[in-house]
């Protein structure tokens, strides 16, 4: 390094340093808006889909038990052949509550309103009877299960979440309702878990605002949203929306609010998160930069001047897209596809392509211009980038014809893509002066198998492709290892070169 680079590098470092300290203070107020701004938009979000996601995994289970036991053909011919055996039933139900490991499993039948359990039949159900009225309720319900929370009289009253589901005979004549139930406590060790974890207050609520669970450490004041300081005015707000993300003051402190309806429950997902913590780290770095400022303008510079070749050739590569479309062009198509496949083997993910050409886009050009051929692909490519993730990547592989790879995606949900993106193409609304322009497209779907080369795999998704085309375009085909399947299931011997 020469003598005068040297000089420059003193001079800028110290140049640098001067305005950090100077410019640490501001940035320390910056910083904090962009906090909240970060926690508002992303950290906040992504944990409420965290959780969501886990709720799905440990909570849901329940429902798709209780389906299965309203569909079982056991169960409806037991009760047609008029309940002859109650041990019959008992075994039953103890076979589900234990296999899958239910806090308890029940039938009340609608013919002798006998409630069975799995330790033996129980009672039996009476209008009159307010702890029976659930089984009235949902034997006029219009949907065909709910989820309640109720004392469980055969395990002592325990506070349980049930979910009952009504069964049908093959008729479509109701002859009863069957559940099983998982105790609030162990639902609540679930919350307690999410918001250790993830540092957040956790709680859900019904379609009347009221708190139907939480944890034993909830921080918020009352069971109703309407009598909670900071959220009474936004109770309404808030169970009247999907998802919702607000923020508000609660003693003092601001709350950022993240809201999500969870379907199968009809219950209200609330994650709240305050900023205080947050702040503190600020200032704790901030401090910390000041000691340091120094010796990290010294490491970056050294770092900068060693990258300036690499980082120009790395924006070379960025640059290398197709200028019309916005998609990459074949020219990175080596590079990123390595690069997609050594991240998918590493994290045990699928990775799956569509490739999908522009059917008769010919005539297009031939009809009307290639200017409106040019706002076709310009169109359509806008379209794939509102469906695919950030973390797919998009090709125009040449002229009409486009490619995408999906990552962390399998056969089935790539098909399942493909379709999406096929029916929205056929439906794109396109107008070029005054003329409506309608467009189909063809798609080869293909999976990637682990050590298959690249050529391969462009292969397979090609002979799909192709496939798609002679069978009347507008489809999709789907490309296994050595076969292609036709997306309705039938499979089409992929012959060799």
């Amino acid at each position: 390094m020469s003598l005068r680079k040297n000089q420059t590098i003193c001079l800028v470092s110290i140049l640098l340093l001067t305005g950090f300290l100077i410019t640490s203070f501001a940035s320390y107020f910056v910083s904090r808006a962009s906090l909240r701004e970060e926690i508002e938009h992303n950290t906040l979000p992504l944990t409420s889909d965290n959780i969501y996601s886990e709720i799905q995994r440990d909570l849901l289970r329940p429902i798709f038990i209780s389906s299965l036991m309203a569909s079982d053909t056991f169960l409806r011919d037991w009760v047609i052949r008029g309940e002859k055996d109650p041990r019959e039933l008992t075994r039953y139900l103890k076979q589900i509550q234990t296999k899958y490991g239910t806090f308890t499993s029940f039938f009340v039948s609608e013919k002798t309103r006998i409630y069975y359990h799995a330790d033996g039949i129980l009672k039996k159900v009476r209008r009159d009877e307010p702890r029976d009225a659930w089984y009235f309720r949902v034997r006029t319900m219009p949907s065909d299960h709910e989820i309640n929370v109720d004392p469980d009289m055969a395990n002592k009253d325990t506070m349980t979440i049930f979910i009952n589901f009504k069964v049908f005979d093959y008729r479509g004549n109701y002859i009863g309702a069957t559940g099983v139930g998982l105790a609030v406590t162990a639902v609540k060790t679930l919350i307690e878990d999410y918001q250790k974890r993830y540092s957040r207050d956790i709680f859900f609520v019904d379609r009347q605002g009221n708190v139907a669970l939480s944890s034993s450490t909830f921080s918020g004041k009352g069971r109703r949203l309407a009598d909670m300081p900071g959220l009474s005015d936004l109770a309404e707000k808030i169970i009247g929306a999907n998802h919702l993300v607000l923020k508000y003051t609660r003693d003092g402190k601001t709350v950022h609010l993240n809201t999500r309806y969870i379907k199968e429950f009809d219950w209200f997902l609330l994650v709240e998160q305050t900023e205080d913590e947050a702040i503190r780290q600020i200032f704790t770095a901030l401090l910390i930069n000041l000691g340091i400022c120094s010796l990290i303008m010294v490491i970056v510079l050294f770092v900068t001047n060693r990258s300036l070749t690499n980082y120009q050739k790395k924006l070379e590569v960025i640059a290398a897209t197709d200028k019309l479309t916005g998609a990459f062009n074949r020219n990175l198509f080596d590079s990123l596809f390595n690069q997609a496949t050594s991240d998918c083997q590493r994290r045990g993910e699928a990775l799956s392509m569509l490739l999908f050409d522009l059917d008769d886009f010919k005539m297009v050009n031939d009809t009307f211009g290639h200017h409106a051929g040019d706002t076709v692909l310009q169109e359509v490519s806008r379209l794939v980038g509102t469906v695919i993730r950030e973390s797919d990547l998009f090709f125009r592989w040449g002229g009409e014809e486009f490619m995408v790879l999906l990552k962390a995606c399998d056969l089935e949900n790539a098909q399942r893509i493909a379709e999406t993106l096929r029916a929205q193409i056929e439906s794109l609304p396109l107008h070029h002066d005054q003329h409506e322009i309608r467009i189909t497209a063809s798609f080869g779907v293909a999976q990637h198998t682990l050590h298959e080369e690249k050529s391969r795999f462009i292969h397979r998704a090609d002979q799909a492709l192709y496939v798609a085309k002679s069978k009347g375009r507008n489809r999709l085909e789907l490309s296994h290892s050595l076969s292609i399947e036709r997306s309705g299931g039938e499979a089409l011997t992929e012959k060799s070169p």
